[in-house]
């Protein structure tokens, strides 16, 4: 990421805690094995290799991404040309880090060619689409950062959603920032073919 976890950590809405140098870079495996034993936490790694402890979202926010996952779940089940992951999925990106998009969505010709192993753990892969939605405590920036890493490694679309200014930030690969300031729909044209997102439901 250009933008380094280090300079906003007192930022972020949860737990950060700085295991380099004093531990070796974690595999896909011992990560996973980690997280299994610690499932009540929502854990993400950085590339850095720092490990993140998210908070638990309150009403307000469960309730927006609860729309945001249904709207697009009806879409994906209709048009079936890619798989659809909720907020609970992890992701193992291309420069290491582990990560769990609000939404994400991923190609059927991709996923196919993973194992049914690295199916069941945390695909060895950056989703197609991704999603972030923002949280009250959760600073702007840091997102930000998130959705540049995304784009990095591979996301052909991203959306940065923010309820609070309402406002749409849109990300795609070797192009500028798109912001969309109170739009009343979003399309996900030409990736996400016939998806439209009414974000007037999130400003709510």
């Amino acid at each position: 990421m250009s933008t380094k976890l280090a300079t906003i950590e007192q930022e972020i809405n949860g737990l950060v805690l700085h295991a380099k140098p004093f531990t070796k870079k974690w595999s896909d495996d011992e990560f996973y094995d980690f997280c299994m034993l610690n499932k009540d936490l929502r854990i993400e790694l950085t590339s850095e290799g720092d490990l993140i402890i998210m908070s638990p979202t309150g009403g307000e926010t469960g309730n927006r991404n609860f729309k945001l996952i249904v709207s697009f779940g009806i879409w994906a089940e209709k048009d079936g040309t890619g798989k659809g992951f909720d907020s609970s999925t992890v992701f193992s990106l291309p420069n290491g880090a582990k990560r769990s998009p609000d939404l994400a969505w991923v190609r059927n010709e991709r996923w196919n060619r993973l194992t049914k192993k690295q199916r069941e753990k945390f695909p060895p892969l950056c989703p197609d689409f991704v999603v972030e939605l923002r949280s009250p405590s959760d600073p702007l920036r840091y997102l930000k950062s998130k959705m540049r890493e995304y784009i990095e490694n591979g996301a052909q679309l991203g959306w940065l959603i923010d309820p609070f200014e309402k406002k749409v930030y849109v990300y795609r690969p070797k192009s500028a920032v798109e912001v969309l300031d109170n739009p009343e729909k979003i399309s996900g044209k030409p990736l996400l073919r016939g998806f439209v997102l009414d974000v007037r439901t999130l400003w709510e």
